[in-house]
């Protein structure tokens, strides 16, 4: 087994890694771009300077129909955090027109170079202490520092192999909407596991110390309070420090990953509970039947979805939700919280048996469901005291009974989900434009 393993990895990494020529092309153009910013801002008399920054800075980036760069402008301390961002968008437009502007903690900006390569340009403060920075951004150039100094050749092949398994599984990304690993965060991981194979073997098993691994090579596994703690610098004597010293709100993922540049920091604080859990489920799937279809996203076959659904007797919705806000984390974020939303209210009625938020990383995303409808649910009525209440209840609702002094109905379920669906958008359109949404439909 650990033979075909080896060999579907050796297959995906040729898939995976950009060609030469790829790189080179880029490299060319950041430097080109470096090169403009730079001499632009000196010309302003603006105390920055440039950076590259991401995959591309440590050498981990993916093979993809089209490219971005992280490029960071560095801004002395004595700029205001608030200034900053026109300030970089005062270089820009100095020599590039092709600007879009993207609203978060920070505004940043998003250049386009041509059809297949973008440059997003990262306003930061220039620090020398962690403890300075006054947003993340500003532990960027740290990160690349660090990762730059620990993997280098073959390690740089395992942490690819990492990224691309967890965007195929859809687990990859910090992002409010997905709460998966950071690139930042799966770098630290192969750092510390020293192979993605290695990895996924503890995560698979949730075992104390994965095959492979001696000792000397890495700390056991040690679970506080329900999380997997790992301190890959050792910047705490023990565990229970950790959990005292970092911020509280920090400690909600299952993983509590310290930063070796900032031993406050969680670098795994984005990982939610539901996307470990797909992503362990993926890792014992691939050790149980090794492919390369592993590292593939796999597209949604909704009418094959659907086909199963009328198999099993359940019924099949496809929806398509839109928002104006800023795609992005902005708007996969309010699509997300509207979905989870739109489910907890179908749930009231249905058995949710599968479902699914498929966001387009733009300004719409599509919800499927399959459910069955519920045989009868229980409607809660006013306090029994509240005669006049009771009273309006008993009118609208036939079959009732009084449990512990309150009022209760029993409905029978006799509408379809879609039914449900329209009519809920009727009654709630007050709530679903507070909720960012602008557009709900039924595809199929």
């Amino acid at each position: 087994m650990v033979n075909k393993i080896n060999s579907v990895l050796k297959e995906v990494l040729v898939k995976i890694k950009p060609s030469k020529k790829e790189i080179q092309n880029i490299e060319k153009h950041i430097k080109d771009f470096t090169r403009k910013l730079d001499s632009n801002a000196k010309k302003l008399k603006i105390n920055a300077e440039s950076f590259v920054g991401g995959s591309f800075a440590k050498g981990t980036a993916i093979k993809k129909n089209y490219y971005d760069a992280d490029v960071f402008v560095r801004f002395d301390k004595k700029y205001k955090d608030n200034e900053i961002s026109d300030l970089t968008e005062k270089i820009l437009r100095k020599f590039t027109k092709n600007i879009k502007k993207i609203h978060g903690s920070r505004d940043y900006f998003s250049i386009r170079i041509n059809s297949k390569f973008f440059i997003e340009v990262i306003p930061v403060i220039n620090i020398k202490n962690p403890k300075e920075a006054r947003n993340v951004t500003d532990l960027s150039y740290s990160h690349v520092k660090y990762i730059n100094k620990k993997a280098k050749g073959k390690m740089n092949d395992e942490i690819l192999l990492a990224k691309a398994f967890c965007h195929a599984n859809k687990c990859y990304g910090a992002e409010s909407y997905i709460k998966g690993f950071s690139g930042y965060s799966l770098e630290l991981l192969i750092c510390y596991y020293k192979s993605f194979l290695n990895m996924i073997r503890v995560f698979a098993k949730d075992s104390i110390t994965p095959q492979g691994c001696t000792p000397k090579n890495i700390q056991k596994n040690i679970f506080t309070r329900g999380k997997l703690i790992i301190d890959i610098e050792k910047n705490y004597k023990n565990k229970n420090m950790i959990m005292m010293d970092v911020n509280n709100s920090k400690l909600k993922s299952p993983i509590i990953l310290i930063d070796p540049t900032f031993k406050q920091r969680n670098a795994a604080a984005s990982l939610s509970e539901e996307t470990f859990e797909r992503f362990k489920e993926a890792c014992r799937k691939f050790l149980k039947n090794p492919s390369e279809k592993a590292f593939e996203e796999q597209k949604k076959d909704f009418e094959k979805i659907k086909q199963n659904a009328l198999k099993n007797k359940n019924e099949f919705v496809l929806l398509e939700a839109k928002t104006e806000k800023q795609e992005g984390d902005i708007a996969g974020s309010k699509l997300m919280k509207f979905y989870n939303h739109l489910c907890e209210e179908i749930s009231r009625s249905f058995d949710i048996k599968d479902k699914e938020f498929n966001y387009n990383n733009e300004k719409s995303a599509k919800y499927y469901l399959v459910v069955r409808k519920k045989k009868e649910i229980i409607l809660q009525g006013p306090m029994i005291i509240q005669k006049e209440n009771v009273v309006k209840f008993k009118k609208a609702h036939r079959n009732t009974f009084v449990k512990h002094g309150r009022i209760y109905a029993k409905q029978k379920i006799n509408f379809s989900l879609k039914q449900f669906i329209e009519n809920w958008k009727k009654k709630n359109e007050k709530k679903i434009r507070e909720m960012s949404v602008r557009g709900l439909k039924v595809v199929d």
